[in-house]
């Protein structure tokens, strides 16, 4: 007899049973209460693939609770299950953006949920035999393309991941921070070491310490045993600080020790831990703008900004899109092969994209349910009246895209120049003067800084 594959059903209190009796029969069902404290081990973790997330009767309950849950059984995939208009719940909402693979609402499409259950089980059986897949498929074809803009990132990538330098990797939401992270760490000579991630947005203030650093037993009432914490679980490996533009300046402070020394204290001993790891951040705003704000510490800062990625949007690699799209259908389509029109094609390149590499996956993720047709139009995308407001797809000429090419390998060589204008001119194979003449064409904000240090070596 086949074994049943495990499935995961988190919710708030067993209900839905009728819908559980006939998952049963081709699954094992592993039912968790996110309303129960998370236990130090979770039993089985790694054979999570696949879960259900049952939100049909969300508590009055903040959601950092509920996501110290997706976070502990992460890289499952989940299907959310919903109310039957779930938009107007904000938390919902978020956890379906944040967490879920897709969503189902009440009453459930059995025959539905079974194929979506089947095709995400295919796709976590594939993840697992492909090292460093993460869970957004995006994220996998995040850096793949030929445009200059993502060509100049996957070198910058490889030329960092040799060292052991701290890394700060900003983008906005969507353009593949994750992916960039494990690239660095998958090229690296840490390879083969750990790779843990910290989503320091569902991070809660009351439990920074005990997650962080881990705790001796009994150093607390629920310390039944010692468990190290996210840092010390780094050692030897990388540590991944995602999204620490989130993070509090209370939590920033926690962080400070481990950053100047690589030391860390488990809560409950005076003994200190050095943890060798590698520190990756990603951040969707510039970290110097938090500063300014007073929302973010500088010497945090000083420490985390060793080397720094700024990956392009998606409106900033357009000559991209149609691969993208292309290989994210074929992850998608299983037995229904479908293909883009003309015009689908070009409201794709020709969209704003202010959510990026995410956004283009929902939104053929979207076509691919929608249309019963081969060929997949403009209207399935619900991208019509959308275009870009920028630069209007017609003025993409050779002039602009040379332009922006030529913007881009001047951030480009200034970054590996460490912001030497010579050094910059050399990596370019121009003069300092046809430089300097290329960052006064295009206002290059480090063309003020590099002339008032006096760069003239």
């Amino acid at each position: 007899m086949t074994e049943k594959r495990p499935l995961v059903w988190l919710s708030a209190a067993p209900h839905n049973t009728e819908l559980k009796a006939l998952l049963t029969q081709q699954w094992k069902v592993v039912e968790h209460s996110y309303l129960s404290p998370l236990p130090i081990v979770l039993p089985n973790r790694k054979k999570a693939r696949l879960g259900i997330l049952d939100m049909t009767r969300l508590p009055d309950l903040d959601t950092p609770g509920i996501e110290a849950w997706l976070e502990a059984l992460n890289p499952t995939y989940w299907i959310g299950l919903v109310d039957e208009k779930p938009a107007t719940d904000s938390r919902t909402a978020h956890l379906i953006s944040r967490y879920c693979a897709d969503f189902h609402t009440l009453p459930v499409d059995t025959l539905r949920l079974e194929s979506m259950l089947g095709h995400f089980w295919g796709m976590a059986a594939i993840r697992d035999n492909t090292p460093g897949w993460p869970n957004d498929d995006y994220q996998a074809f995040a850096l793949q393309g030929d445009s200059q803009a993502i060509r100049q990132i996957r070198d910058l990538l490889r030329r960092f991941s040799e060292t052991k330098e701290p890394v700060l990797i900003i983008g906005e939401s969507g353009t593949g921070k994750d992916a960039a992270a494990r690239f660095i760490h998958r090229h690296s000579p840490r390879a083969s070491g750990p790779f843990i991630q910290i989503n320091c947005a569902a991070l809660p203030e009351s439990l920074t310490q005990s997650e962080l650093f881990g705790y001796e037993k009994g150093a607390f009432t629920h310390a039944l045993q010692a468990r190290p914490g996210r840092l010390e679980q780094a050692d030897g490996g990388s540590l991944v600080l995602s999204s620490i533009d989130e993070l509090l300046p209370e939590q920033q402070s926690a962080l400070l020790r481990f950053l100047q020394e690589g030391k860390i204290e488990r809560i409950g001993s005076n003994h200190s831990i050095y943890v060798d790891s590698r520190t990756i951040t990603t951040a969707a705003h510039p970290l110097q703008e938090l500063i300014d704000r007073q929302r973010f510490r500088s010497d945090v800062f000083y420490r985390l900004g060793g080397l720094e990625v700024r990956l392009p949007a998606l409106r900033d690699r357009r000559e991209d899109i149609p691969h993208l799209a292309k290989a994210l259908i074929s992850t998608h389509q299983g037995t229904r092969h479908r293909q883009l029109s003309k015009s689908a094609l070009q409201h794709l390149v020709s969209h704003a994209w202010p959510g990026n590499l995410r956004e283009l996956q929902n939104r053929l993720r979207r076509a691919m349910l929608l249309c019963d047709r081969k060929s997949i139009e403009s209207a399935d995308l619900g991208l019509e009246g959308n275009e870009w407001q920028g630069d209007a797809i017609d003025t993409l000429t050779l002039e602009s895209f040379r332009a922006q090419a030529e913007r881009q390998a001047i951030s480009y060589s200034m970054t590996l120049a460490l912001h030497n204008v010579s050094e910059a001119a050399r990596i370019l194979q121009i003069s300092r003067v046809s430089l300097y003449r290329l960052m006064d064409k295009y206002n290059h904000a480090q063309h003020s800084a590099a002339r008032h240090k006096g760069d003239l070596s």
